[in-house]
């Protein structure tokens, strides 16, 4: 008979390899991705929020989505990262729901944000005459609400759905933080109701969002294909382009990492998936944003010019 939960103190995560080589590696390979998506989403943030022409309903979901990627990174790198050379990687029950919570609920409100912003370019390439009205300040604000609420009680249904099972010792986490399937190993009862539960919130949540990206993109398309000129249809592939790199990254590594677990792989392999999705997508997704986009760009090298001239402005002043 397991003991319930609540009894439980602590949990003892395994973490990578114990090869010492191979650890300072992973360390100073991790680190340094951890670093670059703080700057590059933090310098994303910071740069729509300073530059009045990247006011716009596409520039504040991108806000957003920066937002939630260091929310949703920070959840499982700073701690993976401390544990690197402990010998004994101790995590307590409280700490290990909130891991758990913050991941799920973070990457379901970046599913919701990806879909607000498929529907702001439909809106957009689709409807220009009526884009004010179908992407106004309230109505922006309204879906970026929606996003964090969905994304809270996805996370609240999939933690309370796992963490109210009975487990059994030992209570060794064979993983670099509370991930779903490790915990589901470690439960000593039926964890039947637990993946019903988590499966029908992939799918809703995951299928939700993916239908209404592939339906705006579907009016897209087809307003795309009207258009004779070369140069209008370029303008409107490039605005595109961005939104559909990330979405592609996110849904296809969340895609390969599920079929990946279920094919009975190995757990040092799901870890380095895992760590893929966790920390390398959100420095990615800044990062395409910034190289991609023409605005950002523009915006950026506006800020160089800045900089350049205040050390002269300041000469200047008696």
């Amino acid at each position: 008979m397991g003991r319930n939960t609540s009894m439980m103190t602590n949990f003892i995560l395994l973490g990578f390899s114990e090869h010492l080589e191979l650890k300072v590696i992973l360390f100073v390979l991790f680190l340094g991705i951890y670093f670059m998506t703080l700057a590059w989403n933090l310098s994303l943030i910071i740069l729509i929020r300073m530059e009045s022409h990247l006011h716009s309903p596409m520039y504040f979901f991108l806000c957003n989505l920066s937002f939630v990627d260091i929310l949703y990174t920070s959840s499982i790198t700073p701690r993976m990262l401390c544990d690197f050379f402990k010998q004994q990687k101790i995590i307590s029950f409280v700490g290990c729901v909130a891991q758990f919570f913050f991941f799920i609920g973070m990457g379901a409100t970046e599913c919701f944000l990806l879909a607000a912003m498929a529907y702001d370019q439909y809106a957009a390439i689709s409807n220009p005459l009526l884009y004010t009205t179908l992407m106004s300040p309230t109505i922006c604000v309204g879906m970026a609400m929606t996003a964090y609420v969905g994304g809270f009680l996805t996370g609240l249904v999939q933690t309370s759905s796992i963490f109210w099972l009975h487990f059994c010792g030992p209570l060794v986490i064979n993983h670099f933080f509370c991930d779903l399937l490790p915990l589901l190993i470690l439960s000593c009862s039926s964890t039947f109701f637990s993946q019903v539960v988590n499966s029908f919130a992939v799918c809703a949540v995951g299928g939700t969002s993916a239908l209404i990206i592939l339906i705006s993109y579907d009016y897209v398309i087809a307003a795309v294909m009207k258009i004779h000129s070369t140069q209008g249809w370029m303008k409107d592939f490039n605005t595109c382009a961005s939104h559909l790199t990330t979405v592609i990254l996110f849904y296809g590594s969340g895609l390969f990492s599920y079929l990946h677990s279920s094919t009975g792989s190995s757990w040092d392999q799901d870890k380095m998936v895992s760590m893929f999705y966790g920390a390398v997508i959100p420095m990615l997704n800044s990062i395409i944003y910034s190289l991609r986009n023409k605005e950002i760009k523009d915006a950026l090298k506006k800020l160089k010019e800045r900089k350049k001239q205040m050390p002269s402005l300041c000469l200047r002043v008696p």
